[in-house]
């Protein structure tokens, strides 16, 4: 079984979304599970302190590597063999590539930061990978964390109905997936492209692969560089 543990100060955020749809059909089934462990559980003192001020000065706190290390070492032993993750806007961008890595493994170990980070120690002496979702800042890991999961859930054996579908979607053969339609036939004025209604499929696959071409030129002039230039 494909396993999640996440490392948080809200474990009660979790499932959350992934609790339901096909997600959470699959966590109901025994396809995948999910644990959230509490980090305030490994605390100090009377009222848990996770976090200090941060060394140097500044606005906020920062989390605390020896609380963080007693959370990760209490949840992943070091013969647990997934990987260990970081939620941050300064890690390597998360890609279908790599959410397919995470699937083909174990599972995941997720460490949510929250205030202004983590102490970049922990990050050290744990071996975190950092992941980014956006170019953007959350308020916490969490929901980077649920999107990251949903991402690998669904492509997990027996989560989605039809064993192609997550085969013809966008990113996954590094173009953005072209348009999609169904009934009616006519709206508002806007027909149904004929060639998907021919029954040519050799017509229809390479219509399809021009569309997304279109698109992924027009959105995403970098995924067409990266495929080594511009396709026709």
């Amino acid at each position: 079984m494909w396993r999640a543990t996440i490392l948080t100060l809200f474990p009660e955020m979790f499932p959350g979304p992934l609790g339901l749809s096909l997600a959470g059909e699959g966590l109901a089934g025994g396809l995948w599970s999910l644990e959230a462990r509490n980090i305030r559980a490994h605390g100090l003192g009377r009222h848990r302190a996770v976090d200090d001020t941060p060394a140097g000065g500044g606005p906020g706190m920062v989390m605390r590597a020896d609380v963080l290390a007693a959370a990760i070492d209490a949840a992943a032993p070091a013969d647990d063999a997934r990987p260990r993750l970081l939620m941050s806007p300064r890690g390597a961008p998360l890609t279908q590539k790599r959410v397919r890595e995470f699937v083909a493994g174990e599972g995941v170990v997720i460490l949510c930061g929250r205030f202004e980070g983590v102490d970049e120690r922990i990050i050290e002496a744990r071996a975190l990978q950092e992941i980014s979702i956006g170019d953007y800042v959350l308020s916490g890991g969490e929901i980077a964390a649920m999107a990251l999961l949903d991402a690998c859930v669904r492509l997990l054996p027996g989560i989605m109905g039809e064993a192609t579908s997550g085969e013809e979607e966008s990113f996954e053969s590094g173009l953005l997936e072209y348009p999609q339609y169904t009934r009616p036939r006519d709206f508002e004025g806007r027909a149904i492209p004929d060639v998907l209604l021919g029954g040519d499929h050799a017509k229809i696959a390479r219509w399809r692969h021009d569309r997304a071409v279109e698109l992924t030129r027009a959105r995403r002039p970098d995924l067409l560089a990266r495929r080594g230039g511009e396709e026709r």
